[in-house]
């Protein structure tokens, strides 16, 4: 297949990858092209600034948890756009160690073959951006490197010398953005902060690609994608028969989901009704429950506030309804989450409370299932990763765990997985294209409907 696909990466975080992929975005959109963003990376929050401006969900890449061909198979099945637009993650080289190209941005763009555009942030250099750019072009044989955009320049002089000093390396400059304060976009303690939290977010990522577009040279990276080799082709899967309901946690509390993951459990039978733990009275009527990631910490007192729902959600649990939650699903399942010295009562499920720390926990995991769950059968191997600042303290002595963690923090002396009646929560993020997750859980629920 001919995919035109372009990989937008970045010398480091914080050069502005996601502002400047949500600008090239736009102007191939004011082009009349059609655009199908892609994230690199286990992320959950920049996708969706992609998103908002694509009017398309994004899709994340990545090789640790979905392997070379799911890579392959997502993205062909899904650049049924006129162009795909890939975000790198972190730095173009790191990935998922210091000795290795795995799963980073530049092994991606391998996967998928895909010419990329580097991001150099020049608000502090000027002749040395050249050193920069020459050895992220000669650190690996085949870089792919076709184009770089300055980032952050100061003035037209300052524009001039950094232009000069690159034009040796022979690669073309497709893009000039000046700094501007006014801009950037707000973050926190993991990351930006997402787009369907604060409703002015959406309206800001537009006007920001808006303005960063008229600083690109949107028609050379449309040539420079149009170069892109062919990708074989991928059969869409086959969708079963509908036969089972369930209900996913979604609004500013819990936002952290893979499309894959949803779209997986429609492909494996389930048709997904959302509902909101902040602002709905009921959980929906289904077969199982879905409450992904997010930041109930800082909805504390909103999700504290609705008991309606957590005292419903609590008793579903004991009633045996299948339940898979994580990260910010586990925490709200526990007793309470304390965050900035106020404590909020959560559903209790667990016999457990929530602390914030101040040390991040950020890891790609890998763990075998010890325990039968909602997800798994016993001796599977999963992978994913873990990202958060959250600890669970109080941890009840009699409690339960189905992973055995061989890669990655958990809960803490290699568990993960705590297991409550019918009910999984992790702080083990999954992706689902692995194979059965999706089927394993609609399965479960699916046996309960026929109850």
């Amino acid at each position: 297949m001919k995919i035109p696909r372009i990989v937008l990466s970045g010398t480091s975080s914080g050069v502005g990858k996601t502002t400047i992929a949500a600008a090239i975005i736009h102007g191939m959109k004011k082009h009349g092209y059609s655009v199908q963003p892609f994230k690199v990376g286990p992320d959950f929050i920049d996708p969706t600034y992609l998103s908002a401006v694509a009017k398309r969900p994004a899709r994340n890449l990545d090789a640790w948890l979905m392997g070379k061909h799911g890579v392959i198979k997502d993205f062909v099945q899904n650049s049924h756009d006129d162009i795909s637009v890939i975000e790198g993650v972190m730095g173009y080289y790191d990935g998922f160690s210091g000795g290795s190209n795995f799963a980073s941005t530049h092994h991606i763009s391998n996967i998928i073959k895909s010419p990329v555009v580097l991001v150099l942030d020049a608000s502090k250099v000027a002749r040395s951006i050249a050193a920069t750019a020459l050895g992220f072009v000669k650190f690996h044989k085949n870089s792919r490197i076709t184009g770089f955009i300055l980032n952050k320049i100061g003035s037209k002089r300052h524009e001039d010398l950094c232009r000069q000093a690159l034009s040796k390396l022979g690669i073309p400059i497709v893009g000039a953005i000046p700094r501007d304060a006014s801009l950037n976009l707000e973050s926190r303690h993991l990351g930006l902060i997402p787009v369907n939290e604060i409703k002015t977010l959406e309206q800001k990522i537009r006007s920001i690609a808006k303005s960063y577009s008229d600083y690109i040279d949107i028609e050379k990276i449309i040539e420079a994608c149009s170069k892109a080799s062919s990708l074989p082709s991928m059969p869409k899967d086959d969708k079963i028969k509908q036969r089972a309901k369930i209900a996913v946690a979604l609004d500013e509390s819990f936002n952290f989901y893979y499309q894959e993951n949803l779209d997986s459990l429609r492909r494996a039978g389930a048709s997904l009704e959302f509902f909101s733990p902040i602002h709905d009275k009921k959980i929906p009527s289904c077969d199982g429950l879905y409450i992904g990631g997010g930041f109930p910490e800082v909805k504390g007192e909103l999700l504290e506030r609705n008991s309606s729902i957590k005292k419903e959600i609590k008793e579903k649990a004991e009633d045996g309804l299948p339940i898979y939650a994580e990260c910010g699903g586990l925490m709200y399942l526990t007793r309470s989450i304390r965050y900035k010295e106020k404590k909020y009562k959560m559903v209790g499920l667990y016999e457990a409370d929530t602390t914030m720390q101040k040390k991040l926990k950020l890891n790609y995991t890998k763990a075998r299932v010890s325990r039968p769950c909602v997800i798994s059968g016993i001796n599977s191997s999963l992978r994913g990763h873990e990202f958060h600042f959250s600890e669970l303290e109080s941890v009840s002595k009699d409690s339960k765990f189905s992973y055995e963690m061989d890669i990655g923090i958990g809960m803490g002396k290699n568990k993960d997985g705590i297991v409550q009646y019918n009910t999984l929560a992790s702080y083990m993020h999954m992706h689902f294209a692995m194979p059965n997750i999706a089927k394993t859980f609609v399965d479960n629920c699916t046996n309960l409907s026929r109850r």
